[in-house]
């Protein structure tokens, strides 16, 4: 079959390079369609109990994470000019398009009792504007007598106060996103360049807008890092530049092709998708690597350019085809994690591998029958002197050294075994973001000063309409926020609670001694006036806090990141014992399911049910979600890779003999991830099926070469280990090197996952060079007799044929119908008797 491929790619070049560029030009025309992702990373599947009642939750009180903070902390803030400056700046961001509403320190409003009208009214703080310094600080102190403004917009210890500014949320998941953040800062900017106050930024729109333009950069600069450090390798090796410009070439018409891609099948570029052109080009370059290799190899051999072009493609097509299964393995398996972003790498790196396959197999072998054929300076890294010691060095350790080989692949096993059991799974909000970016700098600021502004949030259902207002459950609503202000890591609670608290503030004429709950006698009274208050405003507020049927009661906190493994300590052993104590008791049943807890009357059947939900746990859950469903993913593409060894080669010793160099790689990756205190996260966790899938590309390759030559030296062991390493070994180390280089260039990304990414996949690679060229031959010399029946299912009968020249079937160069002097030649001095090409 692979002969007839290279017959009809030969003969049919000019009309295949023309549907090539045909093609590319379409994915490129539809790749001008491709659109950055301004959506918040949704992993945890729609089904979870937690995910649909977040849902519910943002249908009653609305989103929970479009507020933008902007925080200070300076003396200078007080100051008449700049204070002025400041409601100056609270004005025109309520003008900016995209943003709902801003609350800052000269907005505030405190609740003022209308005796004659026996009800509250609201009344602005600052109104009129303060003239003078002196009316400045009396003013400020009436903000300090607010109990309900304390930790939430100003911190009455350290004097620190932010702005909080609400983004439509239909902006914020579309790119108008990053036009409002910019129109934003300009503002702020102007704030700080003409006060000299330093500010600092923070919450969900913050981070997401800093984190896709960051995505949309790095995309641009490790796509041309990775074509330069590819480039400059392969030159390297080949010293030609035919043999870097036409490589880079098929990379680059594949980089269209991804773009295209993401395009036709309606996704958007996330921070993963956002990776697959750079590794494409990494991982696609040995393809090329190999054909011109193998090119190079057989010309010298025969010295006729049209006849190796023919074996490259039928002899390395299936090897290709093979190999690049594999790999495609490793980024399939995600497609079956049921998280959106993972199906989408999945996809799309998967589809393209192979695009890159046949565009490789096609644009290489037309590309340079058209050019002159290789000189005698371009094959000269076939005998470079250096790589073939190294080679020579391996076989003889294979040989002679094999009870050192074992000791040592045991020693590193054991210990990286060691480092295994010290990882720690834990990952963080803004998880990869570096820790010297200003986005965390920020974070610190407001976690030192309002203890964090991550969102989380508590809604207790009292099981009754109108259950909320009952003195009963307002007190159990003020036990629980009583414990979460003894918290660290969490904010000053906010719920209808201050708001009734500020209510009795008001009713005793603004005494700051009097927040609190009213008790049983105040509360008719002051609970008389607040069923008065018909305010626009007032009753937003209090609609904020508790639902229409005044059913749910909502305690909004800010939380900080302080990590998945602290989060979970303070929810499991923390919080919800607290709610335990406050809500549940004698005679009382409790169930649990997910974040929810139901605490049912054994008596009466009355219920009441405590959720705990919002982004921050949603996205703590959503890790845990992703790293569970890669490990599977690994489990998978182990699977999947184990079935494709055994289908080539039908040997189970063979299989294991495969295999283990290259989970080898994998053990020592985890160990290091343990004695370097790199967590387990997604992005860590994701390196391991997409390392596999690459890996054991040289152990196919290796195999391939071993058994052909079992079968051409009479099953000596020995000699088929010795010429394996010297031909198969030195293409095996120009693709891992490319990869290597390739991969180390995401080390560079000032996002902690992609360096992640790019440190262990360049290890495990370089480590698993190694131990396929060195372990994989031990384990045959030890365990492989070389004595086997050829099995007529296996498919490395038909691989075999690759390394097989004797074995050859020839091609029948007449077919060609080439307009090419050197065919003509070929045909005449060349064809015997029967009419077939002599072996040449």
């Amino acid at each position: 079959m692979w002969n007839k491929i290279a017959i009809f790619i030969i003969k049919n070049r000019l009309r295949l390079i023309i549907v090539l560029a045909l093609l590319t030009a379409f994915m490129a025309y539809k790749a001008k369609d491709a659109e950055m992702s301004y959506d918040f990373a949704n992993v945890v599947s729609q089904d979870d109990v937690d995910m649909q009642y977040f849902q519910r939750f943002k249908r009653t009180f609305g989103e929970d994470g479009n507020v933008l903070v902007v925080g200070m902390q300076d003396n200078k803030v007080y100051k008449l000019q700049n204070f002025l400056e400041l409601d100056k700046l609270s004005r025109q961001l309520k003008e900016v398009e995209g943003v709902k509403a801003v609350i800052s320190l000269p907005n505030l409003v405190q609740v003022v009792k209308d005796t004659a009208e026996r009800k509250f009214t609201t009344a602005a703080i600052f109104s009129p504007m303060p003239q003078t310094q002196p009316q400045l600080d009396s003013l400020v102190q009436v903000v300090r007598n607010q109990g309900f403004y304390d930790g939430q917009i100003i911190n009455h210890k350290t004097g620190a106060t932010l702005l909080a500014i609400t983004v439509d949320p239909a902006y914020l998941n579309s790119a108008r996103r990053v036009e409002v953040m910019d129109n934003i800062t300009a503002q702020t900017d102007a704030f700080s360049k003409a006060t000299g106050i330093k500010l600092h930024y923070a919450g969900l729109p913050f981070v997401r807008a800093v984190m896709t333009t960051k995505v949309a950069s790095e995309m641009k600069l490790f796509l041309l890092l990775a074509l330069l450090v590819t480039g400059v390798t392969l030159f390297i090796f080949f010293r030609s530049f035919y043999a870097v410009i036409f490589p880079l070439l098929v990379i680059s018409m594949v980089v269209v092709w991804v773009m295209g891609t993401i395009a036709l099948l309606g996704f958007k570029i996330s921070l993963l998708t956002g990776l697959i052109p750079a590794i494409l080009v990494v991982i696609g370059i040995p393809n090329s690597t190999y054909l011109l290799t193998r090119y190079h190899y057989d010309y010298r051999k025969h010295g006729n350019k049209i006849l190796a072009l023919s074996r490259v493609i039928s002899k390395i097509g299936v090897v290709n085809l093979v190999t690049n299964t594999t790999t495609a393995i490793g980024f399939i398996v995600f497609t079956f994690t049921h998280v959106a972003i993972l199906y989408e790498f999945g996809v799309v790196a998967g589809i393209n591998i192979f695009v890159t396959f046949i565009i490789s197999m096609v644009l290489i072998p037309v590309v340079f029958s058209y050019l002159p054929p290789p000189s005698p300076r371009q094959l000269r890294h076939l005998d470079a002197r250096p790589l073939n010691k190294l080679l020579e060095f391996f076989d003889y350790i294979v040989h002679r050294k094999r009870h050192l080989v074992y000791f040592f692949t045991i020693l590193a096993v054991g210990v990286s075994l060691l480092g295994i059991y010290k990882v720690k799974t834990v990952s963080y909000m803004v998880d990869d973001l570096p820790e010297e970016s200003s986005v965390n700098a920020d974070l610190a600021f407001f976690e030192n000063h309002f203890n964090g502004v991550m969102p989380l949030e508590i809604i207790v259902d009292t099981g009754i309409k109108q259950g909320v207002m009952r003195l009963p459950n307002l007190k159990k609503l003020n036990e629980l926020e009583d414990f979460l202000r003894t918290q660290p890591i969490l904010s000053a609670p906010i719920s209808v609670v201050g708001l009734v608290k500020t209510a009795t503030q008001a009713f005793y004429g603004g005494d700051p001694s009097s927040y609190r709950l009213p008790d049983n006698t105040e509360r008719n009274f002051i609970f008389s006036y607040l069923a008065r208050e018909k305010n626009e405003a007032s009753q937003r507020l209090l609609r904020a806090f508790v639902d229409s049927t005044g059913q749910r009661a909502r305690i909004s906190l800010k939380v900080a990141d302080a990590g998945s493994r602290e989060l979970d300590t303070l929810l499991i052993n923390k919080i919800k014992p607290q709610l335990r104590e406050i809500y549940g008791g004698e005679g009382i049943t409790e169930t649990e399911e997910g974040n929810t807890m139901t605490f049912t009357r054994d008596d009466s059947g009355a219920q009441t049910t405590v959720s705990l939900t919002g982004t921050t746990l949603l996205f703590i859950k959503g890790n845990e979600y992703l790293i569970n469903n890669l490990r599977s993913s690994l489990i998978l593409a182990f699977v999947l890779v184990t079935i494709v060894i055994a289908l080539l080669f039908k040997s189970a010793r063979v299989v294991i003999s495969s295999l283990i160099p290259n989970m080898i790689p994998l053990v020592i990756a985890g160990g290091l991830m343990g004695f370097f205190n790199i967590p387990l996260k997604p992005s860590t966790a994701l390196i391991f099926s997409i390392a596999l899938g690459i890996a054991i590309d040289d152990s196919i390759h290796f195999l391939a070469k071993y058994r052909s030559e079992l079968l051409s030296n009479g099953f000596n062991v020995g000699r088929a280990i010795t010429t394996s390493l010297t031909e198969a070994g030195t293409s095996m180390i120009y693709t891992s090197v490319i990869l290597f280089f390739g991969f180390v260039i995401f080390a560079f990304s000032e996002f902690g996952g992609t360096k992640a990414l790019g440190v262990l996949m360049s290890v495990s690679l370089l480590i698993a060079l190694f131990t396929n060229l060195i372990i994989l031959p031990t384990l045959l010399m030890s365990f492989d007799s070389g004595k086997y029946e050829r099995d007529p299912y296996a498919l490395i009968e038909h691989y075999d044929e690759f390394y097989l020249e004797h074995e050859d079937e020839e091609l029948d160069l007449s077919q060609l119908k080439l307009r090419l002097e050197e065919e003509v030649n070929l045909e005449e001095d060349n064809k015997p008797e029967n009419g077939k090409v002599q072996r040449v």
